[in-house]
């Protein structure tokens, strides 16, 4: 577990802020320091983490867990744990890559989603990161998949030789993914970063930056895909908010 956290409902939250999330992966692809794993925390995941153990142990052993999402912010507040801030899989994902490109060099590989959004990422990342090397792209087959095909798409990450694995499947396959094979892959850092594909290809709009800040991009969200996203606002937030008093405020 990361010492560096505050443990919301069973799950570390990092302390630290961006930059030093940054700089710490960027030692990883160095090399003095081990592998990264980069996950995020908002009130659906830790719901959901809650009562899926396979789930919450992923949370757990990753090194990067962070608070994605007002909801998590506020209640950590309201019960007097110590995190860091907000940081979206967007705002890591934008470090991370500016870190390599302002060194010059750097081998980035996109698993997840469909075709057509790895080509629109392709498209876009050559663009913007010159400097960088795009190893390598593969969408998995849909569903689940064997052990057998598994071992075939380790296998393609890591002749590609990446310095960074972005993992874009729904939470919490993605995961879920990512802990049970963390220990195959060579990669140095790893990050489950979701809807951030979507974002960076151009198929799915993030909410204005202003919406952003003031950190009501769930209400963004919910607007633009009620029926996709009714589960998280109205089930998953109030579960979250007793959830999170029953074991913190109400237990002490």
């Amino acid at each position: 577990m990361n010492r560096e956290a505050g443990v919301l409902l069973g799950v570390p939250i990092d302390r630290k802020a961006l930059p030093a999330l940054t700089e710490e992966s960027v030692q990883a692809i160095d090399g003095s320091v081990s592998q990264r794993i980069f996950a995020c925390a908002n009130p659906h995941s830790l719901v959901v983490a809650h009562d899926d153990p396979d789930f919450q142990r992923a949370l757990v052993q990753a090194e990067f867990v962070v608070a994605d999402g007002v909801g998590v912010s506020l209640m950590a507040r309201v019960t007097g744990l110590q995190i860091g801030p907000r940081i979206a899989g967007l705002d890591y994902f934008a470090a991370v890559l500016n870190a390599l490109q302002a060194r010059g060099a750097g081998r980035v590989f996109f698993f997840g989603s469909s075709q057509r959004v790895l080509d629109l990422i392709a498209a876009r990342f050559v663009m913007e990161f010159p400097s960088l090397t795009l190893c390598g792209v593969l969408s998995p087959p849909f569903g689940e998949w064997d052990e057998a095909e598994n071992s075939k798409m380790i296998r393609h990450i890591n002749e590609a030789r990446p310095d960074v694995l972005w993992v874009g499947m729904t939470a919490p396959k993605q995961e879920k993914w990512v802990e049970r094979n963390r220990r195959q892959l060579r990669v140095p850092v790893i990050g489950s970063i979701g809807a951030v594909f979507d974002f960076y290809a151009g198929t799915y709009q993030r909410a204005p930056s202003w919406v952003c800040r003031m950190g009501f991009e769930w209400m963004y969200r919910f607007m633009l895909e009620p029926r996709r996203m009714w589960k998280r606002n109205v089930v998953s937030a109030p579960k979250f908010i007793w959830l999170a008093l029953r074991h913190h405020l109400f237990a002490a």
